[in-house]
């Protein structure tokens, strides 16, 4: 079987969530549709691509409004298309929705930053000053809005059964004063805070290390439960890129184990941090 697609991922996510909604079982759904309850396993796990008359008996059966129901179609027809390149218009806030049902899903995140504290561990002051600065023409609606979804977006890692992030950054994130000396010792705080939790693991790229793997920016690996294949999501300044091909999975996983071969342990890395938030306070 080929790799899913992102599309098709994106199906079979919403899928789920809306039987959860109606808090049927597969079973109760195979007695009230007539669809076998294997293929609704595959349906629900992006294995199979559903035909459209049975998409329109699920939605029928849950009660899915019409924008829902044209989204969800169109995203049927398009789930053919090889879906390892993706690009959302950063305005439009619903095509993001790939992005954060992924994230939402996985259960394990593994981030590389070279410029900037990860998403989910950023403070709001300086989340809202890497937004300003990297987007220096947008409205402060539009400023505020993304940092809303960014800030809404770290619960995940506090709810009852979190992802496990790992995320490996370059020492030079720890020194660049977004925002300023203020805000750079919440955030250096929260790094060391969040380093405590146990579903968190934290590593820096030192500068002594010379040439790494990540110098060319940026990227998180999604890793989801057996049987769903991982999603590699790249931010980029024009175009955000999803990647499910085999050949980028594997690439992108190896790339990520050098990081880790490279850095500090977590406990030099924790060492690191408090010496630099110690350097920055006097």
């Amino acid at each position: 079987m080929n790799t899913p697609t992102v599309r098709l991922r994106r199906l079979a996510s919403e899928l789920r969530k809306l039987r959860a909604a109606v808090d049927m079982t597969r079973d109760e759904v195979t007695e009230r549709t007539g669809i076998n309850g294997a293929t609704l396993y595959r349906l629900e796990t992006a294995r199979a691509r559903p035909q459209a008359r049975t998409l329109r008996t699920l939605l029928d059966l849950y009660n899915v409004d019409e924008q829902l129901r044209a989204e969800l179609v169109a995203i049927l027809k398009e789930s053919n298309e090889r879906g390892w390149l993706h690009a959302f218009e950063p305005e439009l806030p619903d095509q993001y929705a790939a992005y954060i049902s992924f994230e939402q899903d996985a259960r394990r995140l593994l981030n590389f930053e070279s410029l900037f504290v990860p998403g989910l561990l950023q403070t709001e002051d300086y989340a809202r000053a890497v937004i300003r600065g990297t987007l220096p023409m947008a409205s402060r609606d539009e400023v505020e809005g993304r940092l809303e979804a960014r800030i809404q977006r770290q619960a995940l890692l506090v709810q009852q059964e979190p992802p496990h992030l790992w995320a490996v950054i370059d020492e030079a994130v720890l020194h660049r004063h977004v925002g300023g000396t203020k805000v750079m010792h919440a955030q250096l705080q929260r790094l060391l805070d969040a380093e405590e939790e146990p579903n968190i693991t934290l590593q820096v790229v030192p500068f002594g290390g010379g040439a790494h793997p990540g110098m060319h920016g940026g990227f998180i690996i999604m890793q989801f439960d057996r049987g769903n294949a991982d999603v590699i999501y790249i931010e980029s300044m024009t175009n955000d890129l999803f990647l499910d091909g085999e050949t980028d999975i594997k690439r992108y996983n190896l790339v990520f184990e050098h990081l880790r071969a490279v850095s500090l342990s977590p406990a030099a890395t924790r060492a690191l941090m408090a010496d630099v938030l110690a350097q920055e306070m006097k």
